[in-house]
């Protein structure tokens, strides 16, 4: 690395004509006292305000931080690098003496996880802000295994890994989102196979980096966009396995939300037997390796041919099974006398409906017979009863003009104008002179 000089922290910035400066150098007397009391005619200008900065700063204490590193570098005693906080994409800029490092037989390469004991010191010429670190430490495996298995335990507890989030598969995807290394066999294994199995799949290809400080946000918007994606069934995590620790970042916590909000289905194929990654549990199908996932989203269509010539076979022999013991039954049914002379059972009905024709025919001539004499003695009842009777034995009934009968002679005026009807017809008189 070519020779440059070291930034210049706040304890010793130079000022605009190039003198030395400590952070507390006092402004001009014609610029506001506090910051509250700037305004657009009155600014502090920046030779003011990066010293004020830098004070302020210099009254942090030391603190250990944790990262993962980024972008090393060394000149003379120092190492410079990054600290990144996965989680949120955040980065700080950290300086560690060369010693330290060596003291810890570290090897600092990117991805690698890491303590510093550092303070914060500002930089007054550029305005940044960086860790000045004494102390380093690396963080081992165990360590960070041990954080998996609280996160965990933590993740279950909230009910991320609950089978009854767990959606079923399609049977046959429009689309499959995949998601895989930008290089690798991953991806070869998963559309390889697909497509082996069923030739008209179709995939959504994302590729990402899966291990370093880069998987996690990459992994995540991949999947973000894959789940939107009008045409996506299914997706597919696929690694293809590797170390344990090339598997961390499948682990993260935010991998681990992102994958659980996601509504389409989602495979998990990082294909790591041993550790299984955080992944595996919040996805609605765990795959073994890319093949398997490969064989798990699409189904085989010559065994789906295989399938249904199988059951063509079985619908068919069932059919010709249930005709035949139709068939049977139907004969056996028509070899029965009742449907081999079916006239037959007619027989005693009708004779006995011959029968009841006679006696319904003598019913009802000796019905009618003593019914006309019947009404032969009423009518000549009624013949005896009826005024018509008296008036044939040579009586007449006398009215008066309003039709009123005459009872009593009494009741006739002489000269009244009377009605008389005899057995065959009827006249009119007028009543003369009582005798």
């Amino acid at each position: 690395m070519s020779e440059q000089p070291e930034p210049t922290p706040a304890t010793t910035a130079p000022t605009a004509q190039g003198t030395p400066a400590t952070a507390s150098a006092t402004a001009p007397t014609t610029l506001p006292a506090t910051a509250a009391q700037t305004t657009p005619d009155r600014p502090w200008p920046v030779r003011h305000l990066s010293p004020k900065i830098g004070e302020y700063v210099a009254k942090m204490a030391p603190v250990w931080v944790e990262g993962q590193v980024l972008n090393v570098k060394h000149w003379k005693h120092l190492v410079f690098l990054t600290l990144r906080d996965t989680d949120e994409n955040m980065s700080l800029k950290a300086t560690v003496p060369l010693d330290e490092v060596r003291a810890q037989g570290l090897t600092l390469e990117d991805g690698a996880r890491v303590v510093i004991h550092a303070r914060p010191q500002w930089w007054l010429k550029n305005g940044d802000l960086q860790m000045v670190g004494k102390e380093i430490r690396g963080v081992g495996l165990g360590d960070l295994l041990a954080r998996i298995e609280a996160l965990k335990t933590a993740l279950a507890a909230e009910g991320l890994f609950d089978s009854e989030r767990k959606v079923p598969l399609p049977f046959l995807p429009r689309c499959i989102g995949l998601v895989c290394a930008t290089q690798g066999d991953a991806e070869h294994d998963v559309v390889e196979n697909a497509q082996r199995r069923w030739s008209a799949a179709t995939f959504e290809i994302r590729r990402v980096t899966v291990q370093g400080a880069r998987a996690v946000p990459e992994t995540v918007a991949a999947l973000a966009e894959l789940d939107a994606h009008p045409d996506v069934d299914v997706i597919v995590v696929a690694r293809g396995g590797g170390s344990a620790e090339d598997l961390l970042p499948f682990s993260d916590e935010v991998l681990v939300r992102a994958a659980a909000d996601v509504t389409t289905p989602l495979v998990s194929a990082i294909g790591h037997e041993k550790d299984s990654p955080l992944l595996d549990l919040v996805a609605d199908y765990r795959a073994s390796t890319p093949t398997d996932a490969a064989k798990r989203i699409v189904p085989d269509a010559q065994q789906e041919a295989r399938f249904l010539a199988g059951s063509r076979e079985l619908a068919a022999a069932a059919l010709t099974q249930r005709l035949e013991r139709e068939a049977t039954t139907v004969n056996h049914l028509r070899s029965r006398p009742v449907l081999a002379h079916p006239l037959r059972m007619l027989d005693p009905h009708r004779h006995r409906l011959a029968a009841l024709h006679r006696a319904s025919g003598v019913a009802l001539v000796a019905s009618m017979s003593e019914l006309s004499t019947t009404t032969r003695e009423l009518a000549a009842s009624l013949r005896a009863l009826s005024p018509q009777s008296t008036l044939d034995r040579g009586y007449a009934a006398v009215r008066t003009a309003d039709g009123t009968v005459v009872r009593d002679a009494d009741a006739v005026q002489p000269g009244q104008e009377l009605s008389i009807r005899v057995a065959r017809g009827e006249f009119t008189a007028v009543a003369g002179a009582k005798p």
